[in-house]
């Protein structure tokens, strides 16, 4: 029988709660959803308004891994869906607003992915995001190297920088701009600082995707500013062997960083980083209405 558990008054199905979704670990269905139960506190209020894209991974990061951004089939009517525009025609996609919601959607098996603006005003950027992506034998290492950099030009134009890492191979870097400005503003501005990374950094930085140009450099990814383009959400799980987590980091770590284990962060190392620092991103948070 199909497990249905009962979370803030709403019947949720959880299902296969035995089933390992990280294999390197043996990390299963029923831990993942506790990890995201645990911190929904934090998670919750970057994920709030912003329609999301499902990465999914139901048989694990070995089984079928694809995109979903329309409603999936199924979607109980008490989770929050929104009309989106697009140039081929508006899309209906998951606002996750409350627990509820995060928990049946965290039984779908899935990364989170959101754009930089909220529903009240699509393609309107309330946050710019730089993702450096380091080309082997480059690692996080480099990027922490590149991140520095761009966290005192940032500050040259009255930004500050926030930083987490990717879950991944890589860092994504954070900031709020002074006022809501378009996405293809703040990408133009995105794209400028990455042109100007590589001309001062050019044995450690490219700004072009192009895979050739890429080993041993830190790609700093500008793109995803773009209103159709998401990043993967702070303390999202990410489709790995290991539940990597997408994890707010200090500068303090950044700078002291000598080797990708210092900043590979799985899901039981989450609880333990909030106790010590609380939620990192905070102030990219919007305030409350």
């Amino acid at each position: 029988m199909t497990p249905i558990t009962e979370v803030e008054g709403r019947r949720v199905v959880l299902s296969n709660l035995e089933k390992v979704i990280h294999p390197a670990t043996g990390f299963t269905k029923g831990e993942l959803l506790h990890y995201y139960a645990t911190t929904a506190d934090v998670l919750l209020p970057h994920l709030h308004d912003r329609p999301v894209s499902f990465l999914r991974y139901p048989d694990g990061p070995d089984g079928q891994v694809f995109f979903t951004k329309n409603v999936p089939p199924g979607t109980p009517d008490w989770v929050t869906t929104a009309e989106v525009p697009r140039s081929e025609g508006p899309a209906h996609m998951v606002l996750i607003q409350d627990l509820p919601s995060l928990m049946w959607a965290a039984n779908l098996v899935t990364e989170f992915h959101t754009p930089q603006w909220l529903i009240d005003a699509p393609g309107e950027a309330d946050r710019l995001v730089l993702d450096l992506d380091p080309g082997h034998p480059a690692t996080i290492v480099e990027c922490c190297e590149v991140a520095l950099w761009l966290r005192d030009r940032l500050a040259a134009d009255g930004l500050e920088t926030y930083a987490k890492t990717s879950g991944s191979k890589g860092l994504h870097l954070l900031a709020t701009p002074a006022a809501r400005t378009t996405s293809g503003e703040i990408t133009a501005y995105a794209k400028a600082l990455a042109v100007e990374a590589e001309h001062t950094l050019p044995h450690l930085v490219v700004h072009r995707m192009t895979r050739s140009l890429r080993p041993g450099k830190v790609f700093v990814d500008y793109s995803q500013n773009a209103a159709r383009k998401t990043t993967a959400t702070p303390y999202t799980l990410r489709a790995r062997a290991e539940p990597t987590a997408s994890t707010p980091v200090t500068w303090e770590e950044v700078a002291g960083c000598t080797s990708p284990a210092q900043l590979a962060f799985r899901a039981g190392d989450i609880a333990p980083r909030l106790d010590s620092y609380g939620d990192l991103l905070s102030p990219l948070l919007p305030p409350p209405p």
